[in-house]
């Protein structure tokens, strides 16, 4: 899978995988992280969805992280923003700012430890679950050497027999999670919700189980690694 694809995915406005209200896992799950007021919360591959503006709404500052272009245009044209633009002064990246919600417009694997100082959480709805396994791999390691220690990361993710149906969505499992993560960080499975009989599209594609995880991610701090 390349870059290619999911711009051409924007392209051709392919993009089901965007709720137009909330979502309700994060809505429920995220004061498990009792994040304060004011701290800094990275949404990576973040599409244009609007539960940025929710984040905000919380308190927070937002930083995204897109490679579509077309993507980081309709967040703030659909939430009725006009954001203020400047590149990086390493070239890699196009900032987009409006309303506390700031999004660099490039590529997640040319972010560096400077550009995330300061977050204090993630939110990873449509990430991992986007990426097949070799890209999952280093999508991983990468976020876990840009990540200030002690990062909280709420993950939403997707199971299911993966022989059924070609992502995206990816099936990652929680033995997979667990592996990715572990030993960098601490895994904490909050929640499994078994949404087959909600998902009609997902009927139609032949899954005959689908399952939707929570997990709290806390990386270690130096001394614990």
């Amino acid at each position: 899978m390349t870059q290619l694809y999911w711009l051409d995915r924007w392209e051709r406005n392919e993009t089901g995988f965007h709720l137009e209200t909330f979502n309700p896992y994060l809505v429920e799950f995220w004061p498990v992280l009792r994040l304060a007021a004011g701290s800094t919360v990275f949404v990576p591959l973040c599409g244009k969805t609007r539960d940025m503006v929710w984040l905000r709404d919380q308190g927070h500052d937002v930083l995204g992280v897109e490679l579509s272009a077309l993507a980081v245009q309709a967040f703030y044209q659909e939430n009725a923003l006009v954001p203020a633009l400047e590149q990086l002064p390493n070239g890699l990246f196009n900032c987009y700012s409006a309303a506390n919600i700031n999004i660099l417009h490039g590529d997640f694997f040319d972010l560096n430890k400077t550009d995330l100082t300061g977050i204090h959480a993630v939110y990873d709805r449509a990430s991992l679950v986007a990426l097949p396994p070799d890209i999952r791999r280093r999508y991983v390691a990468r976020m876990i050497d840009i990540l200030p220690p002690a990062t909280q990361i709420l993950l939403v993710g997707f199971d299911y027999p993966q022989a059924e149906m070609q992502g995206p969505p990816y099936a990652v499992p929680p033995e997979e999670v667990t592996a990715l993560y572990q030993p960098d960080a601490d895994v904490r499975l909050l929640a499994q919700i078994d949404v087959l009989a909600d998902s009609p599209r997902f009927q139609q594609r032949g899954l005959t189980r689908l399952i939707e995880s929570v997990y709290l991610l806390t990386l270690h701090h130096p001394e614990r690694s």
